[in-house]
């Protein structure tokens, strides 16, 4: 059984700014996640990457279509239509969200940001500072920064404490909008060792990433979007990656 399936998923938005513009971010997608799958979304900018993960975390509310998710227990839900209650419970306990951007909790150590989905579940403090450490460590965060603030951080720092924060509680399925953006070469390849190692350990996921080398390096299969739609679904050694999108051939080797 899929993990995730998508089925005619959609969304429109009218913007009330512009007099009542209508714009369709993606139309009609549908595509299958399998249990322990690394599935990449790529395309163009504008093509619709970013509002289809949103909309899968539901960041963004589809306007139609279906978004089953198969839980631990077995049972799949809709997140397109599950009650908030229960789509927060989701978050918190199976599904793992990290973009290019962190908003922490302000005035908030670093060390305690990543703790906190641990801590939220009842792990003792200590165990869960000590399990932050390590990963921040292995991310390549300097320790004398673990009890200051993100928000004085660099922007490649921030996303590294963005991905530890994502990792630190395994989630069964991790949701990634180009989470690497920022970092350099060696940071990248902290970041690849942590993503890997979280597969290892059985977690599925559906990421935007904007460097080809990483989508060759991490994918299982490749959804390529066009213009809002589904232009071509398959191993990420079929599918034609685009130049568009200032896809980058950096990715360092690990």
């Amino acid at each position: 059984m899929a993990l995730l399936s998508l089925r005619g998923v959609s969304k429109v938005i009218t913007l009330h700014v512009l007099d009542g513009r209508v714009v369709e971010p993606f139309q009609d997608v549908s595509f299958d996640v399998e249990p322990g799958e690394f599935v990449a979304v790529v395309g163009a900018s504008g093509s619709g990457k970013s509002s289809l993960v949103k909309a899968i975390h539901r960041t963004y509310l589809a306007t139609a279509g279906r978004i089953l998710y198969t839980r631990a227990d077995g049972v799949a839900v809709d997140l397109a239509s599950l009650p908030d209650p229960e789509l927060i419970a989701l978050r918190r306990q199976e599904i793992g969200y990290v973009s290019q951007f962190l908003r922490p909790e302000p005035r908030t150590p670093a060390i305690e940001v990543v703790a906190l989905p641990l801590l939220r579940h009842g792990v003792p403090r200590e165990e869960a500072r000590a399990r932050a450490a390590r990963l921040l460590e292995q991310l390549g965060i300097d320790a004398r920064l673990w009890s200051s603030y993100p928000t004085l951080f660099s922007g490649g720092e921030q996303q590294r404490i963005g991905i530890a924060r994502a990792l630190i509680r395994q989630p069964r399925l991790l949701l990634a909008d180009e989470p690497t953006s920022a970092l350099d070469a060696l940071n990248v390849a902290r970041a690849i060792e942590a993503l890997l190692a979280a597969r290892r350990g059985g977690m599925t996921v559906v990421g935007i990433f904007h460097d080809a080398g990483l989508v060759r390096r991490l994918a299982d299969r490749v959804v390529l979007m066009e213009h809002g739609r589904v232009r071509a679904i398959g191993p990420v050694g079929e599918v034609e990656l685009p130049r568009a999108d200032g896809l980058q051939e950096v990715a360092p080797r690990v």
